[in-house]
């Protein structure tokens, strides 16, 4: 479209124009179809080895929130912005490798990367699942710090192993070896130990506690384990390779219905409003460079179209990032116009900028506005024997693009976030009170692990991860359009230690043994369920876009939780460890569960409903 702008064909009709930039579409369809063929492991490898490292930097992230920390709330921050960037990485390995078997069929290889996939899925689950309570365990480390430094060093090796694998991830002879992590369990048992010989009840509790991290950190060293011998290429049984019929409820279907375009068409659509912003920024960009005659003025449309985005903190940012990229490229480039007059070198540096520009555009956008700057007036240099008026009309169009896209952004039909912040909010709850019903299902009724659960646990994880998102959206926006922001964040912090709760309940009763459910649990979970209904039910009505608050003072109804006296009494009843770890553990996560419903839904009953 912008290419329409900037050739006016006086040799072709319109339909003849149009057809061969079809061509053109074709054409890169073709190439881009031939490259798969050439090397179709390419998209698989990155995104897997991308995987591999944010999780190796959420592992080592929650390695710094042992002990005592000062500034606590950032780390937790980095790691709801990790966990986001996970979710979506797994998402888009899950389509990759479920929708490469439902088209071509079973292969040995896509087999082996999806169970790696698997495995990376559940560490993540696993190292979510760590004690959620920081303040029981900054007492316990301070008192033992050796187990703190033993903690530590057992997950520092685990995310240097991670990030290893990805370096050599098709060369297993150089993955490191098990010997260190084996090693660092074994000191770790040792020192938990010294624990259960202490007498005192408070020191066996805690004993107990650290008996189940420490089960967690020995699941993390197995899924590590079959993660190096899945990419040893091993040959694979019938019993390791998971049927079509479960792994398309992983996969959402999209939805083509016309009735989507309709709904849509709507004030209260955010992409129906960026489209209509768009189109007006377009028109007045294009309106501005033929009222002032500029060289080029189809540049200003090409920089609104790359800069706006739904979201005004992308936009912002992107805009930005735009302009200084512009300005330090044509700085390159006059300099370098001045020492080169050569068409030839001119081509060459044209074209390895614009492979650099594109390779750089998801992962540094300054450098890669750099850099497309760079080809551009490199390419424009050889048809054009003024360069310098080139370049100084790239950085007017620019900077007009750019201005204009904020300008727009921020004035017009602005979409904020805290219209839709209370839908994101509600959607993670209901995933989260989904995987708890899940979970307490499968507690009552034992038996294997229904499909339903793991469906239920991938929805919550995204969910949440879309919430985090939504969050940092707003964050990015001008306070004055931040409505009750830490209130938000506070829902935001507590839906995810909610989800962390689940993950250590369900990772714990998928891999262990478990006593039949008690009256009390079944009780407690009721309860539970209850209060995330109620907090739904009041999120239909909360309006966050409205400032005030109602100021009542919410009043719980009265429940007596029975931990202590559940805890105390299993461990005098029974002298099975095994029963004792569960019940320190189930009822340990079902009070955090209960306090955290309690939290939320005093914090929602506190705002005016419509």
């Amino acid at each position: 479209m912008v290419l329409s702008f900037a050739h006016t064909s006086e040799n072709l009709e319109v339909y003849q124009y149009a057809l061969f930039i079809g061509v053109g579409g074709l054409w890169y369809l073709l190439l881009s179809t031939l490259w798969f063929q050439l090397n179709p492991k390419a998209q698989t490898e990155q995104t897997l080895n991308e995987t591999f490292l944010l999780t190796a930097d959420f592992l080592d992230t929650r390695r710094q929130l042992i002990g005592d920390q000062p500034d606590r709330e950032s780390l937790q921050t980095q790691l709801m912005t990790l966990q986001s960037a996970l979710t979506e990485h797994h998402e888009t390995l899950r389509e990759i490798l479920i929708l490469s078997r439902k088209s071509s069929g079973k292969s040995n290889y896509q087999s082996r990367r999806l169970l790696v996939f698997i495995q990376l899925v559940e560490l993540l689950e696993t190292a979510i699942a760590n004690p959620v309570n920081y303040d029981k365990m900054d007492v316990l480390f301070s008192k033992y710090p050796e187990l703190k430094t033993d903690f530590q060093k057992l997950i520092l090796e685990l995310s240097y192993q991670l990030r290893s694998i990805t370096k050599n991830i098709n060369k297993s002879k150089l993955f490191p070896s098990n010997r260190m992590l084996s090693d660092a369990l074994k000191t770790l048992e040792n020192d938990i130990l010294k624990l259960k010989n202490e007498n005192q009840t408070e020191d066996y509790e805690r004993y107990l506690m650290l008996q189940n991290l420490l089960d967690y950190q020995k699941k993390q060293f197995e899924k590590l384990k079959k993660i190096k011998w899945l990419l040893g290429n091993p040959e694979l049984s019938s019993d390791d390779i998971i049927k079509n019929e479960k792994l398309k409820r992983f996969i959402g279907s999209q939805d083509y219905d016309p009735k989507l375009i309709l709904r849509n068409l709507s004030f209260r659509s955010t992409i129906f409003k960026h489209s209509l912003r768009l189109a007006v920024a377009v028109m007045l960009g294009y309106g501005i460079g033929l009222f002032f005659d500029f060289q080029n003025p189809y540049w200003i449309i090409l920089t609104v179209i790359v800069i706006m985005r739904p979201s005004y903190g992308l936009t912002k940012t992107r805009s930005k990032d735009r302009m200084i990229g512009t300005l330090i490229g044509a700085a390159l480039a006059s300099g370098l116009v001045f020492l080169i007059n050569d068409p030839y070198v001119y081509g060459a540096l044209g074209v390895l900028s614009l492979v650099i520009a594109f390779s750089m555009v998801q992962k540094n956008y300054k450098a890669s506005a750099t850099f497309i700057t760079l080809s551009v007036i490199f390419i424009y240099a050889i048809i054009q024997p003024d360069i310098l008026k080139v370049i100084q009309f790239r950085v007017i169009d620019t900077l007009i693009g750019a201005t204009l896209s904020y300008m727009v952004m921020r004035w017009l039909w602005p979409a904020w976030s805290f219209m839709e912040i209370g839908d994101n909010i509600r959607d993670s709850l209901k995933a989260n009170t989904a995987f708890f019903k899940s979970i307490n299902t499968f507690y009552q009724k034992k038996g294997l692990v229904p499909t339903s659960l793991k469906v239920n646990r991938k929805e919550a994880f995204l969910q949440t991860s879309n919430l985090s998102s939504a969050f940092q959206r707003m964050a990015q926006e001008p306070e004055s359009k931040q409505n009750h922001i830490d209130d938000i964040y506070e829902l935001v912090v507590i839906n995810h230690s909610f989800l962390s709760s689940l993950a250590s309940l369900s990772s714990y009763i998928q891999n262990h043994t478990t006593t039949e459910a008690s009256e009390d649990f079944i009780a407690v979970s009721e309860k539970i369920n209850n209060n995330l209904d109620k907090v739904c039910t009041l999120l239909k009505d909360i309006n966050f876009e409205d400032s005030r608050i109602n100021g009542s003072i919410y009043k719980p109804e009265p429940f007596d939780f029975p931990f202590d006296r559940i805890a105390n009494d299993t461990i005098s009843q029974t002298d099975s460890e095994r029963t004792h770890k569960e019940a320190h553990l189930v009822w340990e996560q079902l009070y955090w569960l209960f306090s955290l419903s309690e939290k939320m839904l005093k914090l929602t009953s506190k705002f005016k409903v419509d």
